[in-house]
């Protein structure tokens, strides 16, 4: 059963990332794109809550608007509504409190963003395991993901041949124009594809400095200035040697202040 929405925040792993690759038969790079367009290539919040997208048109849909007149901003025919992210699980308990399945199928959860709604096709129990699972780990979310694209052949044909026009239709809607999503997925594929990918490694550090409240900037995995300036204030304060770098003493330490932290 939920409770709060967190949990450990455990990000990806590089067997989970690889096992996925294989299974969709498509690029690291792709896979990439898609999840740094849908959540900035991170699932979980600085609190370790996963990342959500409370949707009050779907809401309003499930619920066949019987809650619209009285709660428009959390129940309406027309998208929207979106504040800060952090709002999102305030409009998400209050949708819970009025109607909590349809609230648990009305959000979009994780690293890929999956509908709620989406949960009994994809072979969960309904959205609330969904939920819960996307809780435990980021490995979790990707498999939702890879749960998603699978259950759709020509979305996962378009994903295996970077048809991001198609591609986009199918992941995120008729309404992908708007935002350049397929624009987006191209360009991104593209940077992975000539830079590099994410190092799993530096995103884990990363992650348990975000959760210890280090600010290390976005988690990218890319040691950059300002995760080496993060480092540092990390060594300073636990009383390691200085050296702005994730050595072992390093993230041996990280690893156990953010295990007690949760």
């Amino acid at each position: 059963m939920l409770k709060n929405f967190t949990g450990t925040g455990a990000p990806l792993t590089g067997a989970a990332f690889k096992d996925t690759v294989d299974g969709l038969g498509t690029s690291h790079a792709s896979l990439w794109a898609v999840l740094t367009v849908e959540t900035s290539g991170f699932g979980f919040l600085p609190d370790r809550r996963p990342k959500i997208r409370y949707e009050r048109h779907v809401f309003h849909k499930r619920t066949s608007g019987r809650f619209s007149r009285q709660y428009p901003d959390i129940s309406s025919p027309d998208s929207g509504g979106t504040t800060t992210v952090t709002n999102e699980y305030v409009r998400l308990d209050r949708a819970m409190s009025l109607d909590r399945q349809a609230a648990l199928e009305s959000t979009s959860w994780g690293l890929g963003q999956i509908m709620g709604f989406n949960a009994r096709k994809l072979g969960y129990t309904d959205a609330e395991e969904m939920a819960t699972e996307f809780i435990k780990t980021e490995d979790a979310q990707l498999d939702g993901v890879r749960r998603f694209v699978m259950a759709n052949q020509s979305l996962a044909n378009a994903l295996k041949n970077k048809e991001w026009k198609k591609f986009a239709f199918f992941y995120n809607g008729a309404g992908f124009v708007k935002n350049a999503y397929d624009k987006k997925l191209q360009q991104n594929e593209e940077v992975f594809s000539l830079h590099g990918m994410p190092d799993l490694d530096v995103r884990a550090l990363q992650a348990k400095l975000t959760y210890l409240d280090y600010s290390p900037g976005p988690i990218d995995g890319i040691l950059g200035n300002a995760t080496r300036r993060a480092i540092l204030a990390f060594q300073k304060a636990s009383s390691i040697p200085l050296t702005a770098a994730p050595n072992p003493e390093t993230l041996s330490a990280l690893s156990a202040a953010a295990s007690a932290a949760i």
